[in-house]
């Protein structure tokens, strides 16, 4: 519990006041959760670690890839592009080759009833609802202030409860109604200030990452079929990927992608198969 305060919960905090949004799931799986399980093996003289995950993996050219798994709704591959090749040689994945479904059923049979009926988990596991209360209760109350709402050109449309409480991309729950859909752009945590624009404006053929790691490089880097995801769920874009001379990730969009928000994590795919990722930078 320690552990996890100090490097998610904590982090989870920090990115939020400092205008991001954060991966909290992505950071825990590749800093904490994977490298920790792995400790604790070395410690008891135990080489395969394993989990619940729903991801499969594949050897390519001597190297261990994360895969999609067979269910296509429960897939968690999104969240493992960070992990290395010391950690991906002793996984094993029991449920990557198994629907949710079956799952369910295997526990139904085997009498655990309360497991099979189980609801899935929502959102982040320490505050699966609403990260608002949440900050509320771990952030001193002073450092919420009222401030504004403005468009592109800077001129004020209405108040907002402080710049924590938005991330870029939202349209619900901005508490003001126009006569036409708008959307949190930018986020300014110096002068608490957040910029409103239509979805057209959010849209982007070019974003950069920082903190990325990739599996081999020939089978990611200036190639014209790799995937990219932005989004746990269903968001897939075709992208060229290369390294810029500042040492980022420069990711090429062949469509525009609108909420690109930063702080976000991004992950690269071909065929299913998981080939690194990053963290999306502020421009």
């Amino acid at each position: 519990r320690k552990i996890f305060k100090a490097n998610i919960i904590e982090y989870f905090i920090n990115e939020y006041m400092a205008g991001r949004t954060p991966v909290p799931c992505v950071i825990c799986n590749n800093t904490l959760k994977w490298p920790l399980l792995a400790q604790i093996a070395d410690e008891n003289g135990i080489f395969y670690i394993s989990t619940g995950h729903y991801v499969r993996k594949e050897l390519i050219n001597g190297k261990f890839f994360i895969k999609n798994s067979k269910d296509p709704d429960k897939d968690q591959s999104f969240f493992l592009w960070g992990l290395n090749q010391e950690i991906l040689s002793r996984m094993l994945l029991p449920m990557g080759d198994i629907l949710k479904s079956e799952v369910r059923e295997f526990a139904r049979e085997r009498g655990f009833i309360k497991v099979a009926q189980k609801k899935d988990s929502i959102g982040v596991c320490f505050c699966p609802f609403d990260y608002h209360t949440f900050l509320k209760q771990h952030v001193d109350n002073q450092l919420f202030r009222k401030g504004r709402f403005i468009d592109e050109e800077g001129k004020f449309i209405a108040f907002h409860e402080g710049y924590p409480f938005y991330t870029v991309g939202q349209r619900r729950g901005l508490g003001i109604h126009l006569n036409k859909p708008i959307f949190v752009k930018e986020i300014n945590p110096a002068t608490n200030d957040i910029v409103l624009s239509s979805l057209r404006s959010l849209e982007k053929t070019e974003m950069t990452l920082k903190d990325w790691n990739i599996i081999d490089e020939r089978e990611l880097l200036n190639r014209d079929d790799i995937i990219v995801k932005i989004r746990y769920r269903k968001q897939e874009n075709r992208c060229k990927v290369s390294i810029a001379e500042n040492g980022f990730l420069y990711v090429s969009l062949y469509e525009p992608l609108t909420a690109i928000a930063p702080g976000q994590a991004a992950a690269f795919y071909r065929n299913g198969v998981l080939l690194g990722g990053g963290i999306i930078r502020r421009e």
